[in-house]
């Protein structure tokens, strides 16, 4: 992912893309930044994982920016931070749609035989796991808790009660 993203910025000043220039830049010293950190607290740096979580967290940033300008009237301001989001998500993998990701937790949840409530510790462990990177976790949960939530009474493992035994 580092290459792809020096490869852009060579290309970003070859057209004389500044803005892209300027954010591919950002994106750089963001990683660098994290693998001084990273080294300084005894690891290699980061890794992939920690790349996706960064670039992620970058674009969660530009949305909230650029929000909090459009709604004190600063427009161009507003765009630009859009703007920026845009080209970060360029680098980060393709996300889920709504239906890969019910059809996954779908999955999920039978694969590990969960059962009420209790279990989504267990499916988001398992989803983050399996998907790193790759889908959105908090609609991830809100699916996999409506799944466990109507699953729930049909999934207890309680025998029926036979004749004659009082309740």
């Amino acid at each position: 992912m580092r290459e792809k993203i020096t490869i852009a910025l060579k290309q970003a000043q070859e057209a004389g893309e500044k803005r892209r220039i300027a954010t591919l830049r950002l994106i750089q010293t963001a990683l660098k930044d994290r693998d001084v950190a990273a080294r300084e607290s005894g690891r290699d740096g980061v890794t992939e994982d920690d790349v996706i979580d960064i670039l992620e967290k970058m674009v969660r940033q530009r949305e909230v920016s650029a929000q909090e300008f459009e709604e004190s009237g600063q427009l161009d301001l507003a765009e630009q931070e859009r703007a920026e989001g845009e080209i970060i998500r360029e680098f980060l993998p393709q996300k889920l749609d709504e239906a890969e990701i019910r059809s996954i937790c779908e999955e999920t949840v039978r694969d590990i035989n969960a059962h009420g409530l209790r279990d989504i510790g267990r499916c988001m462990s398992e989803l983050k796991a399996r998907y790193p990177g790759k889908m959105d976790f908090v609609q991830a949960s809100c699916v996999v808790k409506d799944l466990l939530r109507s699953d729930g009474p049909k999934n207890v493992d309680t025998p029926p009660k036979k004749a004659g035994e009082g309740g």
